[in-house]
């Protein structure tokens, strides 16, 4: 008999509640990951996450290697593979984690709790995060998930009784899963050696004036902790990161500057992407339906204004210049990242079922735990947020003061005078530019994207069901940012059941 661990998105051995229970049923332990080619043929999987998926693998290996234990890569269906380990090796228990994930990967797990039912098998899954599955209110959740994150880390085990003389096997290239280059140049390492580096030089230095910095492109590319592809991938685990940094504010509690600040910002928004994920668990269907019905077949497709927007070449400055940078890095910070679905969604008026995928492409940290809530949120269709549509001459303008950012993504405006840089086309000389015109009046899409999102605001049909989704979805806190207990809650309903929007930059 033997027990099978399932690493899935949770690619580590620090932390990790699902190798230390597999360790304690005493029966020898077959760590597996299996490399799905159905999973990666989907429109949000790209080539940069299999690369930061390969290091992660690596790692992973290295680690676990180190308790006695070979880490199996395996390519194909994951049911087929179970059973052929099944049979193998007399498998009669699963472990795994408990994951938030798509639709796909939701539809899988049932698939796979099907396997073990008709082999057998016991299918374990823990928690790791502050995530509830089948929750049945937001009420007091807050308090569930605090709990989990003081919670003592759990402890690597010392070794691992592990299966023996079992090949390993490769890691896939990109190409071997169907996986075209996608563009970029300078992406992030993966595996948990880089993330530790990361938590050590953002807590230590590169922190100090995330609160100040994290809305720029420039300043946050080196102000924000970089740490979410890490957290998608779970080579650490939100928990070690919220008690490190909560041993960092004790050590700057008292003084002044920045840092308490920055560092209270940090956890606010390590707190608020559990809060997004939890949606997305009590809501799998998000990555396909709006979450209020009322904004359904609001919008549609234009695959030419899509293209031109996917590549960067809408003739808007900062949107291209933000959405090349994205291209090329895999990362772009949280307003930039919402001034392109915005633009998308309102400027281009487009569904965001057809432009969500691309984004999802493009980050190295796609979460869908919090890109598919984000989208929506920055779209205007949950029904409960504050409509905010994004001028992105003037985030040009406020973010990118000197213009270097934009003059380093759009070289072809290198001839503008700076203060024509974010609108050339009012610039005498835009006619020599060998750059396109504007896809859309900036002011003019603004103003009828307005009007035809609050024309689907009015009535009372909109009014009761977004009141439920309020109900379901909507954090329970204040305008300060504070929770509040159910009481307070049913006197501040109007504070306590809006989202705002939020800033969800690492």
């Amino acid at each position: 008999m033997a027990t099978l661990l399932w690493f899935k998105r949770d690619l580590r051995v620090a932390d990790h509640p699902a190798l230390a229970f597999a360790a304690e049923l005493g029966a020898p332990i077959l760590p597996v990951y299996v490399a799905e080619p159905e999973y990666w043929a989907l429109p949000d999987t790209s080539a940069r996450h299999w690369a930061f998926t390969a290091d992660c693998l690596e790692a992973l290996r290295i680690a676990l290697a180190g308790l006695g234990a070979p880490l199996l890569i395996r390519t194909g269906d994951v049911r087929e593979v179970f059973e052929g380990l099944r049979r193998a090796h007399g498998i009669t228990h699963l472990v795994s984690h408990e994951e938030t994930g798509t639709l796909w990967t939701y539809a899988r797990d049932r698939r796979v709790g099907d396997w073990a039912r008709e082999t057998g098998v016991t299918w374990t899954e823990l928690p790791q995060s502050g995530v509830v599955r089948r929750l049945k209110a937001r009420d007091r959740w807050a308090a569930r998930r605090d709990a989990f994150m003081r919670a003592d880390p759990v402890a690597v085990p010392k070794a691992v009784n592990a299966v023996q003389g079992v090949e390993g096997g490769r890691i896939p290239r990109a190409r071997d899963l169907g996986l075209a280059p996608d563009g970029i140049k300078d992406r992030q390492s993966g595996g948990r050696p880089a993330a530790l580096t990361l938590v050590d030089s953002f807590l230590t230095a590169r922190g100090e004036t995330y609160r100040s910095a994290m809305s720029s492109p420039v300043e946050g590319e080196d102000a924000c902790s970089r740490l979410s592809p890490h957290f998608a991938l779970g080579t650490l685990t939100v928990r070690e990161v919220v008690q490190a940094t909560a041993a960092r504010q004790r050590a700057v509690r008292g003084q002044g500057g920045p840092w308490p600040g920055s560092l209270k910002s940090f956890q606010a928004r390590l707190a608020w992407r559990d809060h997004f994920t939890q949606k997305l668990e009590d809501a799998p269907d998000l990555e396909t339906r709006c979450l209020h019905s009322g904004y359904e077949g609001l919008r549609g497709d234009d695959p030419t204004r899509r293209a031109a927007w996917e590549a960067g070449e809408t003739g808007i400055p900062f949107v291209d210049a933000c959405m090349r940078y994205l291209t090329a890095t895999g990362w772009l910070n949280f307003r930039m990242r919402s001034m392109l679905m915005s633009f998308a969604s309102y400027h281009l008026w487009l569904d965001w079922r057809g432009t969500g995928p691309h984004l999802a492409r493009m980050f190295t940290d796609y979460e869908p735990g919090i890109h598919w809530p984000q989208v929506q949120m920055q779209s205007g269709t949950t029904g409960m947020n504050t409509v905010r549509i994004y001028n992105p001459v003037k985030q040009g303008r406020d973010q990118d003061p000197t213009g270097a950012f934009t003059r380093a993504w759009v070289p072809e405006l290198a001839a503008v005078p700076g203060r024509y840089l974010q609108e050339p086309w009012a610039w005498e000389g835009a006619a020599s530019l060998r750059y396109p015109a504007p896809i859309v009046d900036v002011a003019e899409a603004a103003r009828l994207a307005r009007q035809r999102i609050w024309a689907v605001r009015r009535g009372p049909e909109f009014r009761a069901e977004a009141a439920g989704i309020i109900e379901k979805h909507a954090s329970r806190k204040d305008r300060q940012g504070r929770f509040v207990n159910d009481r307070e809650r049913k006197t501040r309903r109007k504070t306590a059941g809006d989202d705002r929007q939020l800033r969800m930059e690492f």
